[in-house]
């Protein structure tokens, strides 16, 4: 045979690509594009239509799953109970709100129906300052002496505490401002009890009728009821009543009477001690409004004080206050 028969033969075939341009492949990658962004958008649906408490509980889950589990509840943001089945929350400030809803209006403050509350809350305050004072007194044998010269009352001005003179058992040296001993000990004790509540306080000094000897050339019974009230104000800090609690003290003379039928009667001199309102408080402080001169406010000494009655005797020219 010849040489050329003998030689192999050698078939090339060329591979041809399925589909080139027009093929599959691409396809598939769209659809997973469309995939990713169909999730997105499904993602920022639900952002918007979450209330702010259930992404708060969301956000909560993600940080401890085991709270939201045990606690139960869509969330932490779901304030509706404390306890699962029942309750109320706390510390829940406000409802939750989609975004986008309007709130609902807030019922306007009745300011009338809050003053009130607030007026019932200080009587009933008062009207225990009340019992405590008396239950001080009856308490202790050295005040019970003195029982008769202690006058508390509430008035439309607060609690009014009087310690007014006896015809044969006065409280101050006679035409001074000097306390006598008893009367020490009973600013004393009402001193401690006033702190007891924040109310503060107005003291004012009173005279009788009689004119203080020499009183026309400059010290009168202005200037002695004055002085007698700022020692009382110290006698009742002394016992341990704070200081700030003093708002004003006065001295009115014979000007507010206890007993109008007998100017000149020993009851008429005495110390007010007057336990503030609120409103009284303000009144004072804006416009100086008088305390403790109200003639509704005066009670009737008979009823107070079974004392006997009388202007006392002196000689003329000598001071009886």
């Amino acid at each position: 045979m010849s040489d050329e028969s003998q030689r192999p033969i050698i078939i090339k075939r060329r591979k041809v690509s399925q589909g080139g341009t027009h093929g599959g492949a691409w396809k598939i990658a769209y659809a997973d594009f469309v995939t990713a962004m169909m999730a997105f958008f499904l993602l920022m649906w639900l952002l918007g239509s979450t209330t702010k408490g259930e992404l708060e509980g969301i956000a909560a889950y993600f940080k401890n799953p085991l709270r939201l589990t045990n606690q139960g509840g869509n969330g932490a943001g779901d304030a509706s109970s404390v306890i699962k089945g029942g309750g109320k929350d706390l510390t829940r400030r406000a409802g939750e709100m989609a975004r986008g809803e309007i709130p609902e209006r807030k019922r306007p403050i009745d300011l009338k129906a809050a003053r009130a509350q607030m007026d019932k809350i200080e009587a009933a305050r008062l009207e225990e300052l009340k019992s405590r004072l008396n239950a001080v007194i009856d308490a202790n044998p050295a005040l019970q002496i003195y029982r008769r010269q202690l006058l508390i009352d509430i008035t439309t001005d607060g609690l009014r505490i009087q310690i007014v003179d006896e015809k044969n058992r006065p409280m101050f040296e006679l035409g001074r401002a000097q306390l006598l001993p008893h009367t020490r000990e009973i600013l004393h004790e009402i001193g401690k009890v006033l702190n007891d509540v924040p109310n503060r306080i107005s003291l004012s000094g009173h005279t009788d009728a009689t004119p203080y000897y020499g009183g026309e050339r400059g010290y009168s019974n202005w200037e002695l009821s004055a002085d007698r009230a700022n020692a009382s104000r110290r006698e009742l800090i002394a016992g341990g009543m704070q200081e700030d609690k003093v708002m004003r003290v006065v001295g009115l003379s014979s000007a507010v009477l206890f007993d109008k039928a007998d100017p000149r009667n020993p009851i008429n001199r005495r110390i007010s001690i007057i336990v503030m309102k609120k409103r009284t408080e303000d009144g004072v402080s804006s416009d100086g409004q008088q305390v403790d001169i109200g003639e509704g406010d005066t009670p009737d000494p008979a009823a107070l004080t079974p004392q006997a009655s009388g202007p006392q005797t002196a000689a003329p020219g000598t001071p009886t206050k």
